[in-house]
């Protein structure tokens, strides 16, 4: 194993664990009532965002780890259908958490030809998932997403490192400005095109 994948194993992984049971979380106290209420992405109600964030920060995530592809009853699946969707979501995130473990998962790539990328790069846009999607639903659902300074200082260096690659695709907007006061994770969430001031 080189020194990069050992780096990325000592950097990523920590924050995997955290982002990953902070979302749990934040999933355990969405009111029923809520599914229908607006988020920071516009473009999705509390149902949506949290299919999203099933989706892809659990069972994408484990998948990815395994090398097989995600099947397709669970890309069409309204997770939000099960009322124990919460607690089936934290199972699955363990999983997927615990199926990065393996130092041998973080090596090589991740996918085939023009779309294979390193896995070190795969685990670290996934974790951004979690905490950014994660927030998006804590703020929906009138929380508040807590990270570590350290993870908060992670995300934000994968956010500046990103953010170029992610406006390419629409994945963020345009930066929001915020006063130098401003805290860590905050100042993530601004440099991403989200508003940390947003309420529902």
């Amino acid at each position: 194993m080189n020194s990069d994948t050992k780096n990325a194993i000592s950097t990523v992984r920590p924050a995997m664990r955290e982002c990953a049971a902070e979302a749990a979380r934040i999933a355990g106290a969405v009111p029923a009532d809520r599914l229908a209420a607006p988020t920071p992405s516009a473009e999705w109600d509390v149902r949506a965002l949290v299919n999203h964030l099933v989706l892809y920060t659990s069972h994408g995530l484990e998948h990815r780890a395994l090398r097989t592809e995600m099947p397709e009853a669970l890309t069409a699946r309204d997770f939000t259908a099960d009322a124990d969707w919460p607690e089936r979501y934290g199972v699955a995130l363990d999983r997927a958490v615990e199926a990065w473990t393996l130092p041998a998962v973080w090596e090589g790539e991740i996918g085939e030809g023009a779309g294979a990328t390193p896995a070190t790069t795969v685990a670290t846009l996934m974790t951004l998932e979690m905490a950014l999607h994660g927030w998006e639903l804590a703020r929906a659902t009138g929380q508040e997403f807590r990270l570590s300074e350290e993870t908060a200082a992670f995300v934000l260096g994968v956010v500046d490192e990103y953010a170029e690659m992610y406006r390419q695709y629409d994945g963020f907007a345009d930066p929001v400005p915020v006063p130098g006061t401003t805290g860590t994770f905050d100042r993530a969430l601004a440099a991403s095109g989200r508003n940390p001031l947003w309420t529902a």
